[in-house]
Order: C-alpha cells, then structure tokens, then sequence
C-alpha cells in the first residue's frame, strides 16, 4: 500500500484533532480579551525527556495570526515524537523548515526536532548531520549545551567514543558562557556531561579513568539516584579493572549507603566474584546466601531473579569445580527455592544428586534423580489420577527435559549396580577378609551446570566415572 505525505492542511486537521480545538481552529487556545492564546512548548523541539526542569511558555497571538500554522507544526512535531511516529513528525518539523512563514526562532526549532526525531527513532548518521548543521549554523542558540549533549551521545553510540568525549567537554564549557538566565538548567546539563564522560570511558574499556570520574561524581549536589548510580560504577569500573580489594571495600559502602538502590542485586553478584577470586570462601558463600535469601521486593522481580540465579549457580559451579561440594550443596539448595518452575527446578534436582553422589550419600542422590524422573514420566499407568493430572502429565516435556530425565534414571541404574557390586563382593569376601569396605565413588570431572548442553547419549564407562550435566533449560541463565 502506498502513503501519500500529508499535507500541511492535513497537518492542521491533525493539529485539531489532538488539542480538542474548534474546526475554525488550529493549536490549543484559550480566548482571552478578544486574543487567541496559544500553549507553545518551553524548549522548541525538545520532548519530555529532553526537558525535564522545563515550564511550558504562552504566546499570545491573534486570532488570524498567518504564524499559527508554524506553531501549530511544531506542536504537532513535538506530539508526534512523544508517540513515536517517526515518519509524520519528521514530515511536520520539515514543513516548517520549507515553509516561507517561519522565521529566524521557528528554523532553529525544527532543526533541533528533527535530529531528536532521527536520533530516537534510530537513524544515528542523520541525527548526528543535523546536529551539527544547528551546532554550525546557530552557534549562539541557547540550546547548544542540549544540543552538543545529544550529539556526544549519538557519537558514541556510532562507535566514536573520542568526538563523543570532546562534545561532552564542549557541553561543561558552553555553559560557563551562556547566561544566568537558565543556570539552574545549564548546572543540570554540566553534571549530565560528566555522567557521559566517565560512562564513556568505562565503555571504552578505561576502567582506571571511569573509577575516578564516578568517584568525583559523588562528591557532587547530585540527586540520590544519581548518587548512588555513581558510587555502584565506582566499584563496577574496579572490578573490572580488577582490583577486587579495592571494589570489595567500594561495594560493600555501596550496599550499606543505598540498600533499596535497584543495582543492589548485581553489587552482590560482583561482591561474591570478588570474594571468590580472591581465595575468600566463606565470605563469597555468605554474600551469595544474602542475594539467593533476599526478598525480591525491588521494583523489577525479574532483575532480582536473573542476578540470583547467574550468581547462585556460578558460585555453585565453581565450588563444585575446586571439590568444595558442602558449599556446592548449599547454594544449590538455596537455588531450588527461587523458583517452582519444572525447567528450573529439576535440574538444580540433578545437581543436588551429584553433589549427594560426591559426598557418598547414596540414598539422597538416588532420591533426587527419582524425583527428576518422576516429575517428567508420561502419564499413561496411572490409573488412579485425576483427568487433570493426566492432562498436565501428558504434556511432553521439551527435548532438555526429556534428556535431564534420560540421564537421571542412568544414574540411579548406576547406583544400583554399584550397590549390588558391592553386596555380591561382601557375599564372595566375607568368610575370608570379612565385609569388604564400600569403595568410595570415581571423583567427577565434569561441573554440573544449569548452562550445560548434553548430549544425546552419554559416554558410558565401567564403574560409576561418569558425571552427566543437567539439561539447558529455558529458565537457567
């Protein structure tokens, strides 16, 4: 189907119908004293999250301006960038730049609009032309700090992190130049600049330079979510950085500062990396507990659980590695309980059997792998259940789970063939040597884990070496 562009009339109609205003009409306004007064917004091109701090204007205009259409344009540019319709918004601010009616404040105006509209809706090499041409052609226009902010930021999402880190300077200078008149308003924008500059940095991969920048940060008048943005950077650029000393101190001031930040979950993931790396255990152990233990009563569950979960396991995993299998078993344990889900649930079963199998408690790992393939049999000879029951069994489970119950039931038919092994040595040795010792079980070389893919058949081997991984789940990270 083929769009036709609309024209400005049709633009006008469009005007009126989002303001509610008569048909004789165009833009929102109030009749006072015989004058059309009409809402204009304060920063021309700017949408709401462009200008935050800012209080809408009124001009004051007759009621047969011939201006009314340009304004009425660039009311409709700034509606149409709120709800994302690139295409018409980029038609209403252009018709303003071709129109003979606009003047020497309307051009500017549009200017700007056009490049957040480029630049929100994805299209970064256009935005960041016209950016440039405003910059260039209207070097004195109060909105230059917003302006060099914006095109820092579409520069560095284009991969050019030193123009970006230069425009974020411009924007610190440019401020000190303009007038009083908006320094609330340039202060914010000052510190935004600096914000950019250590993000930019830390994506550039300078960890050393990021550190101090965030650190500076928060020493600043900042908001406290912006404080406290500030402080978790600081330990995240160390910990990449690896000075794990340095982002353990940070990290934990973090924790105690900001409890209720929405960052506090990875803080204790980078925490228990830390206190891993170093050689910590039981310190890890106990920070990766707090997170799995926490309630997620943060604003976003789903952030909460995705760090319980990618911390929980690989602590559990490394532990498992290095033959720390009681600190294993308890995170895993606690891992268990994070969710009810099957595709969760079930392979953080068989990581609980190897652990059990490890420790030689034989009865409790048989037990897990049961429960695994319990939970995964078909439903078709269980004569006493229920229609729903039967139902919810007949599901066939997805291919993962399938395979993690393949591979628990080998492994409980190898701890039944070591357990008779073991008896039909004892009956062989006994009149002789007495009862033979159960022989402690082969070490297992491979970590479970959640992440793991199987394959479709195990290498099987004499004796009880083999160590299966669970099956990949939609629900492990």
């Amino acid at each position: 189907m083929t769009l036709r562009r609309p024209t400005p009339t049709f633009l006008c109609a469009l005007i009126m119908l989002l303001t509610g205003a008569p048909a004789s009409r165009a833009g929102t306004e109030v009749v006072q004293g015989g004058k059309a007064e009409v809402v204009a917004p304060s920063i021309p091109g700017a949408t709401a999250a462009d200008r935050p701090h800012e209080e809408p204007a009124r001009a004051v205009l007759s009621s047969d301006d011939p201006h009314r259409e340009i304004d009425g344009l660039q009311k409709l540019g700034l509606s149409l960038t709120e709800r994302s319709d690139w295409d018409a918004a980029e038609i209403a601010f252009r018709q303003i730049l071709v129109s003979p009616r606009a003047n020497n404040r309307d051009l500017p105006d549009a200017l700007l609009g056009l490049a957040r509209v480029y630049r929100r809706s994805g299209s970064l090499t256009k935005a960041a032309a016209i950016y440039e041409r405003y910059i260039k052609d209207y070097p004195t226009a109060v909105y230059i700090p917003d302006a060099l902010l914006e095109l820092g930021r579409t520069q560095r999402a284009l991969g050019a992190s030193q123009l970006a880190l230069s425009r974020f300077y411009n924007v610190i200078n440019s401020t000190l130049k303009l007038s009083s008149e908006n320094s609330e308003h340039y202060q914010v924008l000052a510190k935004t600049a600096q914000f950019e500059i250590a993000e930019t940095h830390f994506q550039q991969g300078n960890y050393a330079e990021a550190n101090k920048f965030f650190s500076r940060l928060r020493l600043l008048d900042l908001a406290p979510a912006d404080r406290a943005r500030a402080h978790f950077k600081s330990g995240d650029a160390l910990f990449h950085e690896k000075d794990y000393e340095g982002a353990i101190k940070t990290l934990n001031a973090y924790l105690n500062e900001w409890p209720q930040d929405e960052r506090v979950p990875e803080a204790r993931y980078l925490l228990s990396v830390s206190l891993r790396t170093l050689g910590r255990k039981e310190e890890a152990l106990n920070a990766t507990l707090a997170l799995l233990r926490t309630e997620k009563t943060a604003a976003d569950p789903k952030l909460w659980a995705y760090w319980q979960r990618r911390t929980g396991n690989q602590l559990a995993n490394d532990f498992f590695q290095s033959g720390d299998t009681l600190n294993a078993l308890t995170i895993y344990q606690c891992l268990a309980t994070l969710s009810p889900e099957a595709e969760w649930r079930l392979p953080v079963a068989y990581q609980t059997g190897l652990c059990y199998e490890r420790m030689r408690l034989y009865d409790r790992a048989a037990s897990a792998y049961q429960t695994i393939v319990d939970a995964l049999a078909p439903a078709g000879g269980s004569p006493g259940g229920t229609e729903a029951a039967a139902a919810e069994s007949a599901k066939a489970p997805n291919p993962e789970m399938s395979e993690l119950a393949r591979m628990a039931a080998w492994r409980i038919g190898q701890l039944n063939w070591h357990e008779r092994t073991e008896h039909q040595l004892a009956a062989v040795f006994s009149p002789v040597t007495g009862i033979l010792p159960k022989s402690p079980p082969s070490s297992h070389t491979i970590v479970p884990n959640i992440d793991t893919n199987v394959s479709s058949q195990p290498n099987f081997t004499s004796g009880n070496d083999h160590s299966g991984n669970a099956a990949k789940t939609p629900a492990s990270l």
